[in-house]
This record gives structure tokens, sequence and C-alpha cells, in this order.
């Protein structure tokens, strides 16, 4: 499952950004890399309700709504929301996501 997540997530990257990403993906945990998926997940589940939604309003409401269905802590919650961002930067991930992109 590991391996497959790490293929997923790195499919989402830009072209140039895969390598870069793939190594940081190899670091990081399976419920780690299950967190990332979840959020690209949304982004595709959620892709046609806009043109072209901010990537920061797409962050906010997978928040939103990982917040209302989990038992996490806060300080975990803010740990995975700095690996996301960390995981959006060298994925190459631009701040604008047109719709049936990933994001």
């Amino acid at each position: 499952m590991r391996t497959t997540l790490v293929a997923a997530l790195v499919a989402c990257a830009s072209r140039g950004m895969q390598i870069r990403t793939r190594r940081f993906l190899a670091g990081l945990s399976a419920d780690e890399l299950q967190f990332l998926a979840e959020f690209q997940g949304c982004c595709v589940l959620e892709s046609g309700r806009l043109e072209c939604t901010p990537l920061a309003q797409r962050i906010e409401r997978f928040q939103r709504l990982r917040v209302r269905r989990s038992s996490l802590g806060s300080a975990d919650q803010e740990q995975k929301m700095i690996l996301l961002l960390e995981y959006l930067q060298r994925a190459g991930t631009p701040q604008y996501v047109r719709t049936g992109q990933a994001a």
C-alpha cells in the first residue's frame, strides 16, 4: 500500500519535480502518506465545483472537513498541515489549480 500511495502522490507532482517529491515522500510514514492522498482525493472530488479555485481555499476546506471528523489533537493537525504545505511546494503545485488537475 505504501508503494502505491507514493506512486500516486508522485504522479500528482509536476514533471520536473517528481524526483524531488519521491525523495520527500520516501521519508514519510504510511499515515502521513495517507493524509496527503486524502487531500489529493478531496481535490479530485471537488474539482467540478469551480472553474479555478485558489489552493489556499482548497486547503482550508480540507482542514475544516478533517477537524470535524478527526479525533486528533490540534498539534497533530497542525503538523500534518505543515507536511501538506511542504509536499505541495516540493510537488510544484501552483497557487491556483484549474478544474480537473491534481491539487
